[in-house]
């Protein structure tokens, strides 16, 4: 063997030393950038801060995921925009809405985003309020400081009752009667015009706005009836009455428009109205159950129809649209009274006399405990 040969296997051993020692390089530079990359990845997913700082952010419409990322991290909702976006990508996370949203800067990215991608997280920007058919003005002002806490009862009641007001609504609307809505024996003189319904306000809405919702939806409703209600021998101010009388004696559709007929039949006859649901609200805060309002037909108020004849001077609630449309649309009958089996199912029994009224009065109001 050659000198030669034997001088190049040392040769060939250095340089595969020399490539392990580059590969081993190359894999602890590659080991080391992934570590880095893990490190500063894993790192900027964390919280960016404390979950009792709250903040709310805007998505606008028309507003990429991007730039919502981008934003979510100028705001210091997330640590980086970038890692953001990678993990988006890597777990297919798009989905965003256009809304107001209230985060915690305790949150992770991922938590972060997910809150984003449900819809039903997004703050409401109105107040969902429902008022039932039937309830009084006081009452109606009770539910409003419910969702509106930044307002008292009284609020709403006292411009409710402001007869400068009154005529400064009358100009807007013009149903709204002001000779009569300014008599000074009306207990709430937007009583019967705050019209139930679902509404949907707007946080920050004042009493002025909130009370012309109210007007808006009532509008509506008579511009419906319009034609009937100019056509009828009794004011809008009467209707609306009595339409709160049959409310109040039952909240059922199906009866409502033979009590009307009914009323209309003592009426007609020169008779008085006598329904204990007026001493009702003559009792205002006194009353307590409907045996109070039995029991003290003898008070002397304006809406009081066991004492004074006719209409009473102005609604004692504020009826829906049933009520309205069966006073407007009566049933045409013989009767004079009615009772309701208020210890059995409440249904209605109509008499036509009153000695078969008080047989009714007996057996479904005495007899039945």
């Amino acid at each position: 063997m050659s000198n030669s040969s034997r001088r190049s296997k040392p040769k060939k051993k250095r340089r595969v030393k020399v490539w392990l020692v580059i590969v081993l390089v190359l894999l602890l530079i590659v080991l080391a950038a992934v570590g880095g990359f893990y490190f500063w990845y894993s790192g900027s997913l964390k919280p960016a801060g404390n979950a009792e700082d709250k903040q709310t952010i805007v998505i606008e419409d028309g507003e990429s995921y991007d730039q919502m990322l981008d934003e979510l991290e100028q705001e210091g909702f997330i640590k980086s925009a970038n890692a953001a976006k990678i993990y988006a990508k890597l777990s297919g996370s798009h989905t965003h809405f256009a809304g107001n949203f209230t985060l915690n800067k305790g949150m992770s990215t991922p938590e972060v985003l997910q809150f984003l991608a449900d819809q039903n997280n997004m703050d409401k920007t109105y107040a969902v309020v429902t008022i039932p058919e039937g309830y009084w003005a006081k009452q109606i002002a009770k539910t409003l400081c419910e969702s509106f806490p930044e307002y008292k009862p009284e609020d709403f009641m006292n411009l409710w009752n402001d007869p400068a007001y009154i005529d400064t609504l009358a100009v807007d609307y013009p149903f709204l009667n002001t000779e009569i809505l300014n008599n000074s024996d009306l207990f709430v003189k937007l009583e019967g015009y705050l019209f139930p319904e679902t509404y949907y306000i707007d946080f920050g809405s004042t009493p002025d706005q909130i009370t012309r919702i109210f007007l808006n939806q009532f509008a509506t409703v008579y511009d419906k009836y319009k034609a009937q209600i100019e056509a009828s021998p009794y004011t809008l101010e009467e209707i609306l009455t009595l339409a709160s009388i049959v409310q109040f004696e039952s909240g059922k559709a199906d009866e409502m428009p033979m009590i009307a007929g009914i009323f209309y039949n003592r009426l007609n006859q020169g008779m008085p109205l006598q329904s204990s649901v007026t001493v009702c609200y003559a009792l205002q805060d006194q009353f307590d159950s409907a045996q109070a309002c039995e029991t003290n037909t003898d008070i002397d108020s304006p809406y009081n129809t066991y004492i004074y004849a006719g209409i009473p001077i102005g609604p004692i609630l504020n009826p829906g649209e049933e009520a309205i449309k069966a006073v407007l649309e009566p049933v045409s009958s013989d009767y004079l009274f009615f009772v309701s089996d208020i210890h059995g199912d409440g249904s209605i029994h109509y008499a036509k006399t009153y000695e078969e009224h008080l047989a009714n009065v007996e057996k479904f109001n005495l007899n039945i405990e």
